[in-house]
């Protein structure tokens, strides 16, 4: 099964919640309060999330944390590789030389470029579509290449 990490699952909603109003610096405690999910993980996210430059933070009493770009202009892509890394289905997908069957492997290349287009996927879906499911439900169009091994494309009703 493919599936993205607990920690990634709330990171959406962080960035979610932060969505909401991304103008506005949000205390974590009341980021964690609105997303129902516990205080010391929102911490580590929003750290996380701010060393990997998609959220900014400011000290003192106003302070708190916001989005550094607007939700339309951040994808799921970078949020999932902000806290999981970089985005691969297996782990020669992800790192090459992590695997020691890697030099004989007969199906690296093909898990390879299918998770290159997982990626494109990911890359094409923002955050704020990923916010509005129901009114923007998404479609991924094939673009064949050469190698038949195309990209998607995301399109939004």
């Amino acid at each position: 099964m493919l599936k993205i990490s607990r920690l990634t699952d709330y990171g959406t909603q962080v960035m979610s919640g932060l969505s909401t109003r991304p103008q506005q610096f949000v205390k974590s405690a009341e980021l964690a309060l609105e997303i129902g999910v516990a205080p010391p993980t929102v911490a580590k996210l929003l750290k996380r999330l701010t060393r990997e430059g998609l959220v900014e933070s400011s000290r003192g009493q106003q302070g708190g944390y916001r989005l550094a770009r607007l939700p339309a202009n951040i994808t799921v892509a970078e949020i999932i590789q902000a806290l999981d890394g970089p985005l691969g289905l297996t782990d020669c997908s992800a790192d090459e030389g992590s695997c020691d069957h890697e030099s004989d492997c007969n199906v690296k290349v093909n898990w390879q470029k299918i998770s290159r287009v997982v990626a494109n996927a990911l890359d094409q879906v923002t955050l704020e579509q990923l916010l509005q499911p129901e009114e923007q439900p998404l479609r991924f169009m094939p673009n064949q290449g050469s190698s038949g091994w195309g990209t998607l494309a995301v399109t939004a009703d």
